[in-house]
């Protein structure tokens, strides 16, 4: 059978192929840059390279869909290869093999102009070499992978260099993954710490109600309820429990301090203070029953809240 017969269906595998190759690349160069940045903190530059989970949640998905999608691709090229149905002369094999060479021959230069660029820019040279190795290892793999494949002479048979290409990329993308199994946060914990920061944000509303009532009235309100009643900016569902509906519980210490206590999932205590200073100016807490003191001065200005 012809492989011009079959153009347009070649033409999808390669161009498939092309797009998955980029997600897979990228995601696996991603994935290992944030367990990097993760190991390695750079007390010089706090923001440059800094780990973000995001980031690595946004790898591990892109690398799930597209490495199967590659591998099932490339392993179709390379059967119609083989048993002659797909041309090793073919034009549609010459010139999208050639395009994703020129494709991913940018994207390595640009990972690579962007791990300089970081180096240049004062990050950690242990971590810069990392990243360079990574970046070089990744960009050579796939270059030469494609240009040993054009060049080629024979395709009938089974060629040992393409089944390590083959083989060999497919145990380090693996490896990776479950690599990054062990550094991202669970789905569970994930779901917990964001309820903890949506009950934070309550606590946030709470305190800047009851700092206008003070500024009103001279004084603590009786409860909570009290704020409800009094101005609009608070609801009763911000003086609950997200998920459990449960009433947060608010203590008056004396005549102007007060604690607001809940039941948190998680504990931030260890995590980056970036996170949460724009929540609230104090939002530490460790896992479990905590009360938030807060004490308001005679400005207005409030101190930070202490866990107890």
């Amino acid at each position: 059978m012809n492989s011009n017969n079959n153009g347009a269906k070649f033409a999808f595998f390669y161009l498939l192929s092309l797009v998955a190759l980029i997600f897979m690349a990228l995601s696996t160069g991603m994935i290992i840059f944030q367990i990097i940045n993760k190991n390695m903190v750079d007390i010089i530059n706090q923001y440059q390279g800094r780990f973000s989970e995001d980031a690595l949640k946004f790898a591990i998905s892109a690398l799930i869909i597209s490495t199967p999608i590659f591998y099932l691709t490339i392993w179709q090229i390379i059967k119609n290869l083989k048993s002659g149905v797909l041309d090793k002369d073919s034009g549609i094999r010459k010139w999208l093999t050639y395009l994703i060479l020129l494709i991913t021959s940018v994207v390595a230069l640009g990972w690579l102009i962007g791990v300089i660029n970081t180096f240049l820019d004062g990050d950690l040279t242990t971590k810069f070499i990392l990243k360079a190795i990574t970046a070089i290892f990744i960009a050579a793999a796939v270059f030469t992978f494609y240009l040993y494949d054009i060049k080629r002479e024979s395709v009938a048979k089974t060629d040992n260099i393409i089944k390590i290409y083959f083989y060999g990329s497919l145990i380090i993308v693996i490896a990776v993954f479950i690599a990054s199994l062990f550094t991202v946060e669970s789905p569970t914990r994930t779901r917990n710490r964001k309820i903890d920061e949506a009950m934070l944000e309550n606590f946030s509303l709470i305190n800047n109600d009851i700092s206008m009532y003070f500024e009103d009235y001279e004084k603590l309100p009786d409860s909570l309820d009290v704020l409800v009643n009094e101005y609009n900016f608070l609801g009763n569902r911000d003086l609950v429990d997200p998920e459990t509906k449960q009433a947060y519980e608010y203590k008056i210490i004396d005549d102007k301090t007060y604690e607001i206590c809940a039941t948190f999932r998680t504990s931030n205590l260890e995590e980056e203070d970036e996170r949460y200073k724009y929540v609230m100016d104090t939002s530490r807490h460790d896992m479990g029953y905590q009360c938030l003191k807060q004490k308001i001065r005679d400005n207005d200005t409030r101190v930070p809240m202490q866990i107890r």
